[in-house]
């Protein structure tokens, strides 16, 4: 055995000592552990020297605090796992659960461990190898049964919009009827955005052309949630596109990105919902493919990977990633032609909120205040903890809630702590979250996207 492995399997034993649920699950015969099918690269997992730089970047090890909640207590259940050391069981299969999947380990790590491949290997064999319990697989497929298809979710439109119109949500809360009842119900029930009329707009033309020279020809994604419940920023994103040179392409037959299942190792439904989308845009002859949305960006990009198996699609998948573009970052690439105007009389503090899957997962993070700035009368803040995440992490915060609960607070407490005026996010998932929090703290504060703010600058609309 290499000193690396050794060393390693010494405190993988050591690790599994100190925990006696897992020691006497190891002692066991037979253990259900992970399939031949892409299980985590030994050689990932031994990149790890386990310094710990990790912990206290990780966000479910500062809500948690536990070891095996963090990243590096993570990799030491991987491992074990591999080498029959411990199951793949409740006992492990729970630590794996509380990660949120924001990739900040990554960016922190001095070893360059790719946490994020390790993890997007596990998942898929948690749900693959592991029998959830009977709640846990309802909750689960109410999930991925219903919020990556637009189509099944826009007849809830009318309901929801009658149900908060007639004051329930508010009887709900007061009440905790429905968190004693299932605490995940009630945490998908208190993000639920305002319903108003822009809720049932969304059709739009096929192709949308440019104002004045065309500079380049786009193809967008409107997504799921994302066309449903933030259908005026893709109408924003659409008009800042259009108004910088953009001829903008929306193909009909495109659905999910498929980001929330791939994240929570649905496979097979990633695969095929990142076929259809793959299938939307052929032929288009589109030069870039444009999203706004951050957790949908870095899955996007990832589609070589979701479809490594797939022989007809693989070379497809792999093209279309090298495509993909995420509409901030796009911009700073081939610049703003469009004339800015200030928002707001004098000046406008407003904070940039990093989203975790474009700042770690895609490592965009300049971009979007570079573009904030050019916007005239702008001053952006910085707030602690910048890079922590929100909570929100796709489906995290319906599934772990009070990991979320706790993020969450956090995450508004550090924005509002900058004393901006506006908080510009770049993902729905964390802008739902983010206005959750703001309005249980009692603050009310502007959150808009950041192509909301540069459509009204190049419209020359103020702020209200």
């Amino acid at each position: 055995m290499k000193p690396v492995e050794s060393t390693i399997a010494a405190k993988s034993s050591n690790f599994l000592g100190q925990n006696p649920h897992l020691s006497e699950l190891s002692e066991s015969e037979g253990l259900p552990g992970f399939d031949t099918q892409h299980p985590p690269d030994p050689k990932l997992i031994d990149t790890c020297v386990h310094c710990g730089f990790c912990l206290s970047t990780c966000p479910s090890y500062r809500v948690i605090g536990k070891e095996m909640d963090s990243p590096r207590g993570r990799i030491y259940l991987m491992d074990a796992i591999a080498n029959g050391e411990a199951p793949l069981a409740e006992g492990t299969v729970e630590h794996f659960d509380t990660c949120l999947g924001c990739l900040a380990c990554v960016s922190t790590c001095p070893s360059g461990v790719q946490y994020d491949k390790l993890l997007a290997a596990t998942r898929p064999q948690v749900e693959r190898n592991y029998e959830r319990s009977l709640g846990d697989r309802l909750i689960r497929s109410l999930i991925f049964n219903l919020f990556p298809y637009p189509n099944r979710l826009r007849p809830l439109l009318v309901p929801l919009y009658l149900y908060q119109k007639l004051g329930i949500p508010k009887l709900v809360r007061q009440t905790g009827l429905l968190k004693k009842i299932s605490p995940r119900l009630a945490a998908m029930e208190s993000i639920l955005p305002n319903i108003t009329g822009e809720f049932f707009k969304g059709n739009y033309p096929d192709v949308i052309p440019a104002q004045g020279e065309k500079r380049y020809r786009v193809g967008m994604l409107l997504g799921c949630v994302q066309r449903l419940f933030f259908n005026p920023v893709n109408e924003a994103t659409v008009r800042v596109l259009t108004a910088n040179g953009c001829e903008v392409v929306i193909p009909k037959g495109q659905g999910c990105c498929a980001a929330l299942p791939a994240h929570q190792g649905q496979e097979e439904q990633a695969q095929a919902i990142a076929r259809q989308m793959i299938d939307s845009f052929e032929g288009t002859e589109v030069d870039f493919i444009i999203i706004n949305a951050a957790g949908c960006g870095h899955t996007l990009k990832e589609y070589g990977h979701i479809l490594q198996d797939d022989p007809n699609y693989r070379d497809k998948a792999q093209s279309f990633a090298n495509q993909v573009k995420d509409v901030q970052e796009f911009l700073a690439m081939v610049g703003l032609t469009a004339k800015l105007s200030p928002l707001t009389e004098g000046k406008l503090t407003l904070v940039y909120q990093d989203a975790c899957h474009l700042l770690h997962g895609q490592k965009i993070s300049q971009q979007p205040r570079q573009i904030l700035k050019q916007i005239p009368g702008v001053e952006l803040k910085e707030p602690m903890d910048a890079a922590l995440c929100c909570g929100s992490a796709g489906v995290y915060n319906m599934l772990q809630p009070e990991v979320s609960e706790e993020l969450g607070q956090q995450k508004v407490q550090n924005l509002l702590n900058t004393g901006a005026e506006l908080i510009a996010s770049p993902n729905p998932g964390c802008a739902l979250q983010i206005q959750k929090h703001l309005q249980l703290a009692g603050k009310d504060i502007l959150l808009m996207h950041p192509m909301e703010l540069l459509d009204l600058s190049i419209r020359g609309v103020r702020l209200k």
